[in-house]
């Protein structure tokens, strides 16, 4: 199946087998393999991305969904060489161990601050539980998010 999808703001023409996910388009055709396999079943957020701005497991999203619409992976929040802002405050706050679970906290902490979720340290958890650290970087990642929550339109 031929699509067409937007992936961090570069039109991309790709053939997809109907049943290729997200996720293995993004890292075995695309080779952008910041957004990781964790679980293979949505319960781990090591996956998660943005299509049209909202936060999705692209492990169990098919790529043929994203056809006509935009996605963003950890490598699309830079802007050139400046780190988006939270990818600096998880640096900022050491929100992170090993760094496996990171590109898949991230994507999720950002639609967090963006849908109007980071209003307390409570309501931060509760978004953010789909998303497991098995470092237990958790205190860092709460902190960083709610740095950004308390400065910046996201």
């Amino acid at each position: 199946m031929a699509i067409r999808t937007t992936v961090n703001g570069k039109a991309v023409p790709v053939e997809i087998d109907v049943r290729t996910s997200l996720l293995d388009l993004l890292r075995e055709q695309l080779h952008l393999t910041g957004a990781k396999k964790g679980c293979d079943h949505g319960q781990c957020g090591a996956c998660t991305v943005h299509v049209d701005g909202r936060r999705v497991a692209s492990c169990l999203t098919l790529a043929a969904k994203v056809d006509g619409r935009a996605v963003t992976t950890i490598e699309g929040l830079a802007d050139g060489d400046t780190l988006h802002p939270m990818q600096q405050a998880f640096i900022d706050h050491d929100a992170l161990q090993c760094g496996y679970c990171t590109p898949g906290q991230i994507m999720a902490a950002v639609a967090c601050v963006r849908e109007g979720n980071a209003t307390s340290k409570d309501r931060i958890r509760e978004y953010m539980s789909g998303n497991i650290c098995r470092c237990g970087a958790y205190v860092g990642i709460v902190a960083a998010i709610e740095q950004v929550a308390g400065r910046e339109k996201v």
